[in-house]
């Protein structure tokens, strides 16, 4: 290997880049708003497959950004930390809401629902961003960590 010459490849540039949606701005004060605003992200496929959503706001609990993360199958879906905090940075985020659903319509928090909010907290915590709440959504009613106490 001649260490002489410079060696030459290209580099990615990365960019922020902000793709408008229809769904309006809006203020969170509370769970309710965010499952309201959450039931606009899924539309009708709330009850097939398991996505999974990070909420960013701002410094006055209103959302800038929403991106779907990931999608799994009929009882659970994937989710990298890495991927979510990137977004979350990238974003400028003071605060992100996770929302996933649960096709089943059980509303309990799994062992790793639980324990994915913990992780992505404490990823997050390092960069002064909080996790505001964690929305589980079925078909007809929702769970709130935030509620429950249990962020």
């Amino acid at each position: 290997m001649n260490l002489s010459r410079p060696y030459k490849t290209n580099v990615n540039k990365i960019t922020l880049f902000r793709e408008p949606s229809t769904i309006e701005k809006t203020k969170i004060s509370c769970s309710r708003d965010i499952e309201a605003f959450s039931r606009q992200m899924y539309g009708n496929t709330i009850s097939i497959l398991e996505d999974f959503y990070i909420v960013c706001l701002n410094n006055s609990n209103i959302i800038e950004d929403f991106v779907h993360i990931s999608r799994g199958g009929i009882t659970g879906t994937l989710v990298d930390i890495r991927i979510l905090a990137k977004i979350a940075l990238e974003s400028l985020s003071v605060g992100v809401i996770l929302v996933h659903n649960h096709p089943s319509g059980t509303l309990i928090p799994s062992q790793a629902d639980k324990n994915l909010t913990q992780k992505v907290k404490k990823a997050l915590g390092y960069f002064d961003i909080k996790i505001l709440d964690h929305l589980i959504l079925t078909e007809n009613s929702y769970f709130s960590f935030a509620d429950e106490n249990i962020l």
